[in-house]
């Protein structure tokens, strides 16, 4: 009996600032964990992919270029099973999630979208924020400058010109959260969940963890965060994801950040398998329609 063919998308590096080996490390233990179940997985670059001619029914991925999310969707129209979704991808650009995550309820900074060459001024008065953080709303962030902190309004209008100069069309602009800067990670249809506090084991992309500083940390509810994360997961179509949320000195949190599949540099041995098992069980469920 033949193997079943499995596909497996790489995410090209530049789309992993300061974190290429961990990207690539949990992308090849999650091909060797389905090899290791019996797949015949065929890995491919972005650009391999996009070009290739072949049509895999099962899909894993790490892709971020746009080119690739668009050959993804296609895929998608055509019933072919992918981890993560193409769609799901999209929806983790900033602008998308900010607004599938405030729709559906999931606690979440007060937030506004505006074009880099609007005036925010009224929209954060009404926030009435102690500081602000401003994000590209367009895509994930690439570099440094993409997630920028800033003190007062006029930071904020000077932030939106250099978005601007580099053809940046808008951003979303989070409250600043006080409180405990927590990291997790999951994968949907497991049990698995981990978090930890990013600046107290130095993991960081960009530095930015030093913002909120060392964790107090609060106590909270972490089944209460696994819920709220695995129905942002839902919201957004993501089944391997990732992100960041605040825990306030009397236990409530809000999820600041929400990634489709992150390094999980801090637990890939243990999320790799578990990886593994969400797309096993994905690939059971379309052999069983």
């Amino acid at each position: 009996m033949s193997k079943i063919k499995v596909a497996g998308i790489k995410r090209k590096t530049k789309y992993s600032p300061n974190h290429i080996g961990n990207d690539g490390m949990i992308f090849s233990m999650t091909a060797e964990s389905l090899r290791n179940m019996g797949y015949d997985v065929v890995e491919y670059t972005e650009s391999e992919f996009v070009l290739s001619e072949e049509k895999e029914r099962y899909i894993f991925n790490m892709a971020r270029d746009k080119g690739t999310i668009k050959r993804l969707k296609q895929c998608e129209k055509d019933n072919v099973v992918i981890i993560n979704s193409g769609t799901g991808i999209e929806n983790c650009t900033r602008e998308a999630m900010t607004r599938l995550l405030l729709e559906n309820g999931i606690p979440h900074p007060a937030s506004i979208i505006v074009d880099v060459a609007d005036d925010p001024t009224k929209g954060l008065e009404a926030m009435d924020a102690p500081a602000y953080w401003i994000k590209r709303g367009d895509s994930h962030a690439i570099h440094r400058e993409d997630v920028t902190y800033a003190r007062n309004i006029p930071e904020v209008k000077s932030i939106l010109q250099e978005f601007a100069l580099r053809d940046i069309p808008n951003a979303v602009i989070n409250e600043h959260l006080v409180g405990d800067l927590v990291k997790f990670y999951g994968i949907a249809d497991t049990d698995f969940f981990y978090w930890f506090y990013p600046f107290d084991l130095s993991h960081s992309k960009f530095g930015l963890e030093a913002i909120n500083g060392a964790a107090k940390e609060f106590s909270f509810d972490v089944d209460a965060l696994k819920k709220a994360c695995d129905k942002a997961g839902e919201v957004l179509d993501v089944k391997v994801y990732g992100g960041d949320c605040v825990v306030a000195e009397d236990g409530s949190f809000k999820i600041i950040d929400f990634n489709d599949w992150p390094s999980f540099a801090p637990c890939r041995d243990a999320a790799a398998p578990k990886i593994a098992e969400c797309i096993h069980k994905q690939i059971q469920k379309d052999l069983n329609k």
